[in-house]
């Protein structure tokens, strides 16, 4: 089959012109997903090698074009629960806007969150050293602040918890959902049974709320750093111009940037950034190249010499001829190596990638068998119960 050739060439030291596509990937909480992702990608039929960023939301995908394409792609992805759609220059200023909503959404969040979890914070210190906390030590005034943390501001957590426990996978929603839910039903469960006098000691409804609290926090440093992560790129795709000055039929017509082709006449006046690459046919002026050499010197251009876009025109006008457009120009393949570099991974992210893998399963054990070991070898339940929550908690 087309597979198997594709493969014994690439073994006999050769390599096959295949397609390469870039999918968006939206819902991933963790490494986790994005290993996940990364697998169940590899396997899909016609794909030959598939590599997914976590940073910066993206899944770079090698694949065979008679076999499959980026429709069949993004269902892949939507069938193991996640989103996708095919990356693009026309949805950038989208997925800027979805960041920049995200990041706002989880500062709120965050705010709300720690606003209702301080109180139980503070209950927390006022036990160690001894001090009476009154209304703060009452039960059901714990589990009023508690309550909203745990099930509006963690709704999140469940409701990733559930599709990937749906989809047969589990991830850090599902070490969230698990530690802080056996943290507050726990409380909830001695706040009904316990006399009153021994409620307070033995409830753990600030272990749930700060830790929610933690990693809502940690989830929206975590989106303020993604969102840096694509700013060099859009930095450099902002420095091509919108528009360019063709010439007609004898007219000069300003035409969006997408429209120009190759052997098409350009009017480049002073002070104007020139569009694309191509070859000055008339005129002399000196233009600033620094965007791609460094040098602050402007470099004289005349009759005959080569031009590249979204360099700085500074003195005289002159007219070239467009050789390379769209993604052939300097720029773009600029660009397109600032991405590869950031689609590939360093063997350590691969290592870490593997461990993520099974990371969630193992600390899910490991809490069963501390529970397991208090439990059933010496005795106290309640022990094992704190001790496993406290696995899950730390492993959070």
């Amino acid at each position: 089959d087309i597979d198997g050739f594709i493969k014994r060439i690439r073994a006999s030291g050769f390599d096959v012109a295949l397609e390469k596509g870039e999918l968006g990937l939206k819902d991933m909480t963790c490494a986790a997903c994005a290993a996940r992702i990364e697998r169940t990608l590899a396997k899909a039929p016609g794909v030959f090698k598939a590599s997914v960023n976590f940073a910066t939301e993206t899944a770079t995908v090698e694949y065979n074009g008679s076999e499959t394409n980026p429709r069949e792609l993004i269902k892949v992805v939507r069938n193991i629960g996640y989103d996708a759609y095919e990356k693009t220059e026309v949805n950038l200023d989208q997925e800027k806007e979805e960041r920049e909503q995200e990041v706002r959404t989880l500062g709120r969040l965050v705010v709300i969150s720690a606003i209702l979890s301080a109180p139980l914070l503070f209950t927390m210190v006022l036990m160690v050293t001894k001090k009476h906390g009154g209304i703060l030590e009452n039960p059901w005034f714990q589990m009023l602040l508690a309550t909203p943390v745990q099930f509006g501001i963690g709704y999140r957590y469940y409701k990733g918890a559930y599709l990937n426990l749906k989809a047969g996978a589990a991830n850090m929603d599902v070490l969230v959902a698990l530690g802080t839910s056996a943290a507050y039903f726990y409380s909830l469960y001695n706040a009904l049974t316990l006399p009153l006098e021994m409620i307070h000691q033995h409830l753990y409804f600030e272990s749930s709320a700060v830790l929610i609290t933690l990693i809502t926090f940690g989830k929206y440093l975590e989106a303020v750093a993604k969102g840096k992560t694509s700013e060099a790129i859009k930095k450099l795709m902002g420095l091509t111009p919108k528009t360019a000055r063709v010439i007609k039929r004898g007219e000069e017509l300003d035409i969006p940037i997408e429209e120009v082709e190759v052997g098409d006449i350009i009017l480049v006046r002073p002070g104007e950034k020139i569009p694309v690459d191509g070859k000055v046919a008339e005129g002399y002026s000196s233009v600033d190249e620094s965007m791609l050499t460094g040098e602050s010197i402007p470099v004289e251009k005349k009759a005959g010499d080569w031009v590249v876009g979204a360099t700085i025109n500074k003195t005289g006008s002159f007219k070239f001829e467009a050789t390379k457009i769209g993604k052939d120009t300097v720029l773009s393949q600029i660009v397109k190596m600032v991405e590869d570099a950031q689609g590939s991974k360093a063997p350590i992210q691969k290592l870490a990638d593997r461990i993520s893998g099974v990371f969630v399963p193992v600390v899910i054990a490991m809490a069963v068998v501390a529970f397991a070991v208090w439990n059933f070898v010496f005795g106290n339940f309640t022990a094992g119960l704190i001790n496993a929550v406290s696995v899950l908690v730390i492993a959070c």
